[in-house]
């Protein structure tokens, strides 16, 4: 069980996970909520701990740290002054809504000797630190290509597009992979129509350094759900299927060779990779609480990002 304990801002849906994890994990130690009604619904479900009507009240408490589960638009104020206040700081995804926004916060962060994190909890999920272990150990030879498909019918959103809800996750995941090298070339298209201006779908293709591609397929239009990411290498090829019964993690021994110029595929066996079974938000939430200097996640990983989604987002809007 933690010592620490962690204040919560914000008791809306992914609010409510951190608040429970916490909870499991003894590091609940208040949370901060204006909704009165869901404040009233947290003190009986958690009379143990201190609740807050505002950020100021709970910052005059010695927590430890704080968790920004709040809307977006509201990340970068609310982030700042807890920044100030030299408290540790893990912000949900996006860090916030802009790139000079985010460039302040690291540096605001750096300035304080703050350990801020951005929650890409997808970083934190077992099957993702396979591959990754999997491609630095050389299992599937050079990393060619990388693609992900987001996909279901719902939840839309009307205050953002599908790009900037559903692909953070996924950026957040090819910057892992290509070990946080930035991308030299951004590409993106997409559609919209249940809203004007805002996307249900879009595809965004990304080039990296070393000749590594990838593309991102998101959509909240869509008649099934399939979260599918694949992994090309030059030796062997890599699936993940997260929406899938199981969710399998499968290496296959497949590869193309070139035979006297001519493309020749071999096709090997194909094998179900283990993999941990711990919640991805368990994982996330003690490294938070447990690591002083995280290089997983951290403001700088958070604010690359951010400057992803921006330029994807100009290119769409190119359209």
């Amino acid at each position: 069980m933690s010592k620490k304990k962690i204040c919560v801002l914000g008791g809306g849906a992914w609010g409510k996970n951190h608040i429970k994890t916490l909870d499991k994990l003894g590091a609940l130690g208040a949370l901060v909520e204006k909704d009165g009604d869901l404040l009233t619904n947290f003190k009986k479900q958690y009379p143990y701990v201190e609740t807050f009507k505002s950020l100021d009240k709970s910052l005059e408490n010695n927590f430890d740290g704080f968790i920004l589960a709040t809307p977006a638009e509201t990340h970068f104020n609310l982030a700042k002054e807890i920044i100030n206040n030299k408290k540790d700081l893990l912000v949900e995804k996006p860090l916030t809504l802009s790139i000079k926004e985010s460039e302040i916060l690291v540096k605001l962060a750096k300035e304080n000797d703050v350990n801020l994190m951005v929650g890409h909890v997808l970083l934190f999920h077992p099957a993702i630190i396979k591959i990754k272990k999997l491609i630095d150990s050389g299992k599937i030879g050079k990393l060619q290509y990388i693609y992900s498909n987001r996909l279901n019918l719902g939840k839309v959103r009307t205050e953002e597009n599908v790009f900037w809800s559903l692909a953070p996750h996924d950026i957040s995941i090819f910057q892992y992979f290509t070990d946080n090298s930035f991308p030299e070339k951004i590409k993106a298209s997409g559609s919209a129509f249940l809203q004007k201006g805002i996307y249900d779908s879009t595809l965004t293709t990304l080039e990296y350094e070393k000749g590594v591609n990838g593309h991102i397929f998101v959509s909240w239009l869509h008649p099934f759900k399939e979260h599918r990411l694949v992994v090309i290498g030059s030796e062997a090829m890599i699936s993940f299927e997260d929406s899938a019964e199981g969710k399998p993690l499968t290496l296959y021994s497949k590869k193309i060779d070139l035979v006297n110029g001519i493309p020749e595929k071999i096709d090997g066996p194909k094998e179900l990779i283990g993999y941990d079974d711990k919640m991805p938000l368990e994982a996330e939430l003690e490294y938070f609480i447990n690591t002083k200097k995280p290089l997983i996640a951290n403001g700088e990983n958070g604010l690359d990002v951010v400057k992803i989604l921006v330029e994807a987002s100009k290119e769409l809007e190119l359209k």
